[in-house]
C-alpha cells in the first residue's frame, strides 16, 4: 500500500510539473490572437498543437528531472519536516525555471533548438 501511494504521489508532481511545460510553452509563445478567417483557425490548430506537444515535452523533462532529485536527495532531507510539500513545490518551480530559460537561451540566444 505505501508503494502505491508513492506512485500517486509521483503522478499528482508529474501532473504539475507537465502543466508548468505548457505554461512555459505559452509564455514563449504568448496569446494567440483570434480571428474568423480559414488562415486565422488554421494558425490557432497549429498554436494549440505546438502549445500542447511541446509543452508536454517541456513538462516531462522537468517532472523526471524533479523525480530524480527528489528519489536520490530530497527524500532523504525532508523526511522530518512540516513543510516537505511546500519545499518540494518550490524546487519543482526553481526546476522549471531552470529548464525554461534553457531552452529559451537554446533557441533565442544560441539558436540551436
Amino acid at each position: 500500500m505505501k508503494i502505491l501511494k508513492q506512485i500517486l504521489v509521483y503522478l499528482i508532481w508529474i501532473v504539475v510539473a507537465i502543466l508548468l511545460g505548457i505554461c512555459h510553452m505559452y509564455f514563449v509563445l504568448g496569446p494567440k490572437e483570434t480571428g474568423n478567417g480559414f488562415l486565422q483557425v488554421i494558425g490557432t490548430i497549429i498554436y494549440n498543437y505546438a502549445l500542447v506537444h511541446v509543452g508536454l515535452y517541456i513538462g516531462a523533462i522537468i517532472a523526471l528531472v524533479f523525480i530524480l532529485l527528489d528519489v536520490f536527495y530530497l527524500k532523504k532531507k525532508l523526511s522530518q519536516h512540516k513543510i516537505a510539500t511546500i519545499t518540494r513545490f518550490a524546487i519543482l518551480v526553481l526546476i522549471a525555471v531552470v529548464i525554461g530559460v534553457t531552452h529559451y537561451v537554446l533557441e533565442k540566444v544560441i539558436d540551436v533548438i
